[in-house]
């Protein structure tokens, strides 16, 4: 009886110490960081340039974001979109909710150097509405699934709010990232994604892939 309430008057102690010292920042087993993917280096992507259909965008009739079903649950509490967050930044930390709540990024794309999770925004390297005018239009919902979570390849990279709404769904040959330096990961990373998927790329995409793979050393 008095281990039974010496057991419940520690219950009541350690909750109440939970309250006043509010939630306490973790990092769940399933979402542990990894390495962001390595595309292939220049030569693999201009033979995998080489290989991919060129034709025409398809129509854009019937297209949702919501067809391509993100972020999904990736495990305790962690969807995509903060796997990535804790992937590419330095010294997050989550809450018991798998949040970033502090952290600082490097935005490739523009080379910002961001402090808050709100100013990061996760980047599809082929953007959903262009892999649906390259031929995801004629997916499954899983596949399209698969293709707006994937991190086994190159295609989600953590990149500034303001660079990712520059781009929006728009190929190489209408937008390229602000920091040329960043051009050849760039182009080898879009090729190797569209290869992968089976997807075409246009004309003026094409040659300008061409450009950009020829910024690799």
């Amino acid at each position: 009886m008095i281990r039974t309430r010496a057991r419940r008057l520690a219950a009541v102690a350690a909750l109440a110490l939970a309250a006043v010292l509010g939630p306490v920042a973790t990092t769940p087993a399933a979402a542990a960081p990894v390495e962001m993917p390595e595309p292939p280096s220049a030569d693999a992507a201009r033979t995998e340039l080489a290989d991919l259909t060129v034709e025409a965008p398809h129509s854009m009739d019937g297209y949702s974001r919501a067809k391509f079903p993100h972020w999904i649950q990736q495990g305790n509490k962690c969807d995509t979109r903060e796997v990535v967050l804790k992937r590419d930044g330095q010294d997050v930390t989550r809450d018991d909710q798998c949040r970033a709540v502090s952290g600082t990024w490097l935005s490739h794309y523009d080379e910002k150097s961001l402090t808050a999770a709100s100013q990061v925004d996760i980047d599809h390297m082929v953007p959903l509405a262009n892999a649906w005018r390259s031929g995801a239009d004629s997916w499954t919902t899983a596949r399209r699934t698969e293709f707006a979570n994937d991190l086994q390849h190159s295609q989600l990279i953590a990149v500034s709010a303001s660079s990712n709404r520059s781009k929006g769904d728009q190929s190489p040959d209408q937008w390229s990232p602000p920091n040329r330096d960043y051009w050849c990961t760039y182009a080898r990373a879009w090729t190797d994604v569209k290869h992968l998927y089976q997807l075409s790329v246009t004309q003026p995409e094409a040659d300008q892939l061409v450009t950009m793979l020829d910024t690799c050393a």
